[in-house]
């Protein structure tokens, strides 16, 4: 096994949209279900209980959190997990044509075009317009699930799920509207986009939480055909054993961000804009994809126009800060954000785009080595382009 060769003190972190530090209270919550309460929940002894009763516990607090009902609550492995039963289990149940916007997660864009479905365009500031929404579904007929995410993933824009929901229901009463709320959580109360939605999913990791654990959202009343059969859990909507620490760990995460998420998006929110600020002043080719009110607090996406990122990313590694180009499911490939094809960014942009995404352990200190270290690697560029 391999280990950085510098202390994880000394890095600066700003890829949280990728994967945010596991929470401190999150861990302590979960380090009893390894060890000491480790029985199958679904057993029928007391120790299975003991665990049953652990899920059931996180299960309400998670729906109190969300504004559903406990029995709404699906628990899956993940983001990608959620959203694939959203659209596939619709499709597989109802039939029907599933449509997307051109600017969503791969996880929900490889669905729709795996069931030949309808892919829409979106604005040049990155959210879908209603209006586009409506006149697509107008001239459809038989869709069975729209997916439109609630936070985009690269760039931190965010969707107006409440006129898209009406747009949707006007002209496809009968669709499911699932929204990817996996990078709103940290930003967004979850309890505002609910009532929209038919659908709602999450990834815990997003927020705090451990790594492969998910939480899908199901409107009463709707019914998706199960992607993993087995056991029947989840009332047969999801078979498999419970990972009962995943749950708990993931529960008492989403408390935590919840009950801190408005200072930290005061306080985020202004290192953000000090961020941008000191690129754009500093680099003359730096351009910043979203206008100002635009995002969420913590994403601030800026493209070094006729830069490459994966130079940027390589001399910023060598300083120990951590940052990326595009999703982090994408980024290893290096190619192309397929967000920002969808906004109309120039090629030459679109190369050189960085996302820098803050969260609960971010410091101005971080900000500031981040700002200088990405300059100096921007004037090394430029330099080595004058030659």
């Amino acid at each position: 096994m391999t280990t950085s060769s510098a202390p994880r003190s000394e890095y600066v972190y700003l890829d949280h949209a990728a994967t945010s530090p596991l929470r401190p209270e999150a861990h302590v919550a979960m380090e009893p279900f390894g060890d000491v309460m480790y029985a199958n929940p679904s057993g029928s002894h007391r120790f299975a209980r003991e665990a049953r009763r652990a899920i059931d516990e996180a299960r309400d607090q998670i729906a109190e959190l969300i504004g559903c009902r406990p029995g709404e609550i699906v628990f899956t492995s993940g983001g990608t997990e959620g959203a694939n039963s959203a659209i596939l289990g619709s499709v597989r149940r109802n039939g029907g044509t599933a449509v997307c916007a051109a600017s969503e997660h791969h996880a929900v864009l490889h669905c729709v075009e795996h069931v030949n479905g309808t892919v829409i365009p979106v604005t040049e500031q990155g959210p879908v317009s209603p209006d586009v929404m409506r006149e697509t579904l107008a001239a459809m007929t038989d869709v069975s699930v729209v997916s439109v995410m609630a936070v985009n993933n690269e760039t931190g824009a965010i969707n107006d799920l409440e006129h898209i929901s009406h747009a949707v229901k006007g002209r496809a009463e009968n669709a499911v509207l699932h929204t990817d709320a996996v990078q709103a959580a940290c930003w967004l109360d979850l309890r505002t986009i609910w009532p929209h939605v038919d659908v709602l999913t999450l990834s815990a990791h997003k927020f705090g939480g451990p790594k492969g654990m998910g939480v899908m959202v199901v409107r009463e009343g709707v019914h998706l055909e199960p992607l993993i059969l087995g056991g029947g859990q989840e009332r047969d909507r999801r078979s498999g054993t419970h990972n009962v620490a995943g749950i708990v760990g993931t529960a008492v995460a989403l408390a935590v961000t919840d009950e801190h998420r408005n200072a930290e998006v005061t306080r985020l929110g202004a290192l953000r804009d000090e961020l941008v600020a000191g690129l754009t002043s500093r680099i003359s080719c730096a351009v910043p994809t979203l206008q100002p009110g635009v995002g969420v607090a913590g994403t601030a996406h800026v493209c070094l126009d006729g830069l490459e990122s994966e130079s940027i990313l390589y001399l910023l590694d060598t300083e120990n800060v951590c940052v990326s180009a595009a999703s982090a499911c994408a980024s290893g490939a290096m190619e192309p954000s397929h967000v920002l094809a969808a906004m109309n960014v120039p090629r030459s942009r679109i190369n050189g785009s960085l996302r820098f995404s803050l969260g609960h352990t971010t410091t101005r200190e971080d900000i500031t080595k981040a700002v200088d270290a990405t300059v100096a690697a921007a004037d090394r560029l430029m330099a080595v382009a004058k030659k």
